[in-house]
């Protein structure tokens, strides 16, 4: 029963190692735009060969490694955590690196295979494709398999050398020790009488052999592989465990997207009254992933049956929606909620979703009525459908923000995100969340907010604000 049950562990977790393996082909591009015969078409990947001028957009799964050549966008950014684990997109450049045994991400005019483009648009020459791609380098890696002593077997082997020679030595000293025995009549003889001591002290040595010692560490290593299998680890035979049980250092990534390079809105900081003291309030959001689903919670833990009644929460849902570029979308065959363009976008679509619509007693139950298709993006589409957009100026390093102009009812709307300092230096007047109020953003507003943020800085947090221009002197709102 052991041996049956080492052989069903060991297929299963070894079958599932490999399964990880033909994964790892997913993130190849299915097809892509090549420059052939003069004119761009669309070819499978696999027909791509080292020289091919290939064009990548927005949501575009880079088919090979490739060097950029043109840019057809002001910036191009590319979501690569699938190959070095980064939580925000890289920006791209067609300037090469001078940096002397660069790695990954130091190669910023490189495309490489398996990554999806977030935003731009570029042409790029193909360099490598299959096994000579970054991608094809780590499949490689885990299909090679050096066959080394792991830590246990070694102190198995040790005690079986240990074991053998104590129990040879007792052997022996048990035959020579009935010496005296041999002539007993009984025996028939001195010969007969040393060939049955002989016989005792085998029997003795077979007796001392731990027989069961090999089937009890196989259990065992079956039983963690079983535990590390329900984990979601890959382990490919039974004594990584062990392997795994011995080390004393683990060097953990930074980032800590390895995995899903997944991220949410978790807390929101609004201006609750400027006669009230502390001025600032926050929100707490529910829902760790790209699913629209979560609850909103005021400060004192309690959950908003209505969030859109909130002033501050309900202009930033509609900034969300408006000042984005993204697409959130979802997969029936995965059954999951996919990302199209950057994750901090997403997560921004997202929590549009779990602020729900104002006007609907009934949110954000009813949303739960939708199929998943249509609840993926259905408050996001509301605002887009409310308001039409008429330009929009795409985020850069040196405004370090994003604004779109959108025009409603013959009345002009900029819809702007970004850096809180970026976004504060432009704002005059700001939203009051209690009565839905705007009131100038003076001096003393303006440190206090600026206090929270230094104080509780969170990285690549966006501020949201509005600036209304109805043929009257522009007022910016910081929501």
């Amino acid at each position: 029963m052991i041996l049956a049950a080492n052989a069903a562990v060991g297929v299963i977790t070894e079958t599932n190692a490999e399964k990880a393996l033909e994964e790892l082909r997913a993130y190849q591009a299915d097809v892509a735009t090549v420059l052939r015969n003069g004119c761009f078409s669309i070819l499978p990947a696999t027909e791509l060969v080292p020289g091919d001028i290939v064009e990548v957009g927005v949501g575009c799964k880079v088919p090979a490694d490739m060097r950029m050549v043109e840019m057809l966008s002001h910036q191009l950014r590319v979501d690569q955590a699938i190959l070095t684990g980064e939580s925000c997109s890289v920006a791209k450049e067609l300037d090469s690196t001078s940096a002397m045994n660069a790695v990954y991400q130091d190669k910023t005019n490189i495309l490489f295979s398996g990554t999806v483009v977030v935003a731009g648009r570029a042409r790029a020459v193909v360099i490598g494709v299959g096994s000579n791609t970054a991608m094809g380098s780590i499949r490689d890696a885990m299909l090679r398999t050096e066959d080394e002593a792991t830590p246990l077997k070694k102190k198995l082997d040790e005690f079986g050398t240990f074991l053998a020679k104590v129990i040879a030595g007792i052997c022996i000293l048990v035959w020579v020790v009935n010496i005296g025995h041999f002539r007993d009549p009984s025996h028939g003889g001195f010969l007969r009488g040393a060939i049955h001591y002989f016989k005792v002290a085998v029997a003795l040595a077979v007796a001392a052999i731990p027989e069961g010692l090999p089937a009890v560490v196989t259990t065992c290593l079956a039983l963690g592989t079983k535990r590390m299998a329900r984990l979601n680890a890959i382990v490919r035979s039974l004594p990584s465990v062990e392997t795994l049980g011995c080390t004393t250092v683990i060097c953990s990534d930074k980032t800590g997207t390895l995995t899903t390079n997944m991220m949410s809105v978790s807390k929101v900081c609004v201006v609750r009254s400027v006669h009230q003291r502390p001025i600032t309030d926050e929100y707490s959001i529910s829902g760790t992933t790209f699913a629209p689903d979560g609850f909103i919670y005021d400060a004192s833990e309690n959950q908003l049956e209505f969030p859109p009644q909130s002033p501050c929460l309900l202009h930033i849902a509609m900034c969300s929606a408006l000042c984005n570029e993204s697409t959130l979308q979802y997969n029936p065959d995965k059954k999951s909620y996919e990302k199209i363009g950057e994750s901090t976008e997403v997560a921004l679509r997202v929590l549009v979703e779990k602020v729900g619509l104002p006007g609907f007693d009934s949110m954000p139950s009813a949303l739960n009525m939708l199929t998943k298709h249509e609840r993926a993006s259905y408050c996001n589409h509301y605002w887009e459908n409310q308001f039409r957009k008429i330009s929009v100026l795409d985020f850069s390093r040196d405004r370090k923000m994003m604004s779109v102009l959108c025009s409603r009812k013959q009345q002009e709307i900029m819809f702007s995100k970004g850096a809180p300092e970026s976004v504060m230096a432009r704002c005059t007047h700001i939203l009051c969340n209690d009565d839905g109020s705007s009131v100038p953003l003076t001096m003393d507003i303006r440190n206090e907010l600026e206090a929270r943020f230094q104080r509780k800085r969170y990285p690549k947090v966006p501020s949201i604000s509005i600036k209304t221009n109805a043929r009257r002197p522009t007022k910016s709102f910081l929501c």
